[in-house]
């Protein structure tokens, strides 16, 4: 049997998008339709009065008269571009994980390697405004869950998403690589301060949308875009997330969709482990390094983790080490110091702490306390939080 040719293609290509395009035809009535009639061009090829059945005359009449205008044009020459894919619910390429989720998009664009989409995944999510602990687990975790053959999928907001990715594609070649889902047309990046990061995962991994072209980015797309984040994966891990945040919205999700869900335990006194703190009782595992997630999912998938070399394995550990908020540094790094700052850093403990606090603690004036604590923050010892608290790194 030939294959279609170039022509045919693009003609049933610009039918699905004809169709995803209807004005007031949602995803739910236009798989009403593919189930009731099979390919796009057999909805449009039918009758009113049929296609009213199933949806009624007016949405019928909208199907009817829908163009193949300049959009459907500018889409299918995007499409044409190295590297971009235009993926529909018929597609031999469309990510299989997303068929069982409760609406799975009828479009899929895409920008790099398809593939991705279909090995094995984990979500890794969390705040925007993360503190500077929250996005070393971030990337500590991603990348050791990458080198372990995982694909890492997050959505490219700032703070522990593009983290995230920043670990996962730092895994090279020899990991599971990275998704970032958007919230926007695919050819629109938010927000711009990710861009650079973004050409980077178009090269190095992939980033998918089911929204159109030149889409913005509106706020009640990126809740719509938290469920393929659930759905691209096995399991979703929250690194850090207050409570209300868009990433117990995507722990729900994986939950409901029959997902495991990970969350990383942080300080009792900081906001942006309460989210995590409500997910571990509620029921999601709690999780200190990397290889917890492994165990938990190998089993899960029917998947086994690549064999490390001997430098795999101690860069594993040392991803796991940092990760932990609550490792303590090394006597090696403690000799470094002076026994001023030395002991400083133990009395700051591992929960942020502000000046006035730290100078009961430590009995030195605040003047004394910049002068140790600016160096220290300067060589990475420390992070400075918003409120003017510090937080050992």
């Amino acid at each position: 049997m030939s294959s279609p040719s170039p022509t045919a293609v693009a003609d049933d290509l610009a039918d699905w998008l004809r169709l995803s395009a209807v004005p007031g035809l949602g995803a739910e009535r236009q798989r009403s339709l593919l189930a009731a009639f099979g390919l796009p061009r057999h909805i449009f090829a039918a009758g009113r009065s049929a296609l009213a059945g199933v949806i009624g005359r007016e949405l019928a009449d909208a199907v009817l008269s829908a163009p193949r205008d300049e959009a459907i044009e500018r889409a299918l020459a995007w499409a044409e571009e190295p590297g971009s894919h235009i993926l529909t619910l018929a597609d031999e390429a469309y990510p299989r994980s997303l068929l069982d989720i409760a609406d799975p998009p009828v479009l899929l664009y895409v920008k790099g390697d398809p593939a991705l989409l279909q090995r094995p995944a984990i979500a890794l999510v969390g705040a925007r405004s993360a503190t500077a602990q929250g996005e070393a687990n971030a990337t500590a975790f991603a990348h050791s869950l990458a080198e372990a053959g995982l694909t890492i999928v997050s959505g490219l907001a700032l703070g522990i998403d593009a983290a995230a990715h920043r670990g996962a594609l730092a895994a090279g070649a020899v990991g599971g690589r990275t998704v970032a889902v958007i919230g926007t047309g695919i050819d629109r990046i938010y927000p711009a301060r990710n861009a650079a990061l973004a050409r980077e995962i178009a090269s190095a991994g992939t980033i998918v949308s089911e929204f159109p072209l030149g889409t913005p980015p509106l706020q009640h797309n990126f809740p719509r875009r938290n469920r393929l984040i659930a759905g691209l994966a096995a399991g979703v891990l929250v690194v850090e997330a207050a409570v209300g945040s868009g990433s117990l919205i995507t722990a729900r999700l994986a939950t409901e969709g029959g997902r495991e869900v990970f969350a990383i335990p942080g300080s009792i006194h900081s906001p942006l482990s309460r989210g995590c703190h409500r997910l571990i009782r509620e029921g999601a595992k709690l999780v200190e390094t990397a290889e917890d997630v492994v165990e938990e999912l190998r089993g899960r998938l029917g998947w086994s983790t690549p064999t490390p070399t001997t430098p795999q394995k101690a860069r594993r550990r040392t991803a796991a080490q940092e990760a932990s908020s609550t490792s303590a540094p090394s006597p090696q790094a403690q000799l470094a110091l002076d026994d001023e700052a030395a002991r400083l850093l133990t009395l700051i403990g591992h929960d942020p702490v502000d000046v006035d606090t730290l100078a009961g603690r430590s009995g030195l004036t605040v003047d004394a306390l910049y002068a140790i604590l600016l160096p220290l923050e300067l060589d990475g010892y420390l992070a400075r939080m918003p409120g003017g608290r510090f937080q050992r790194t």
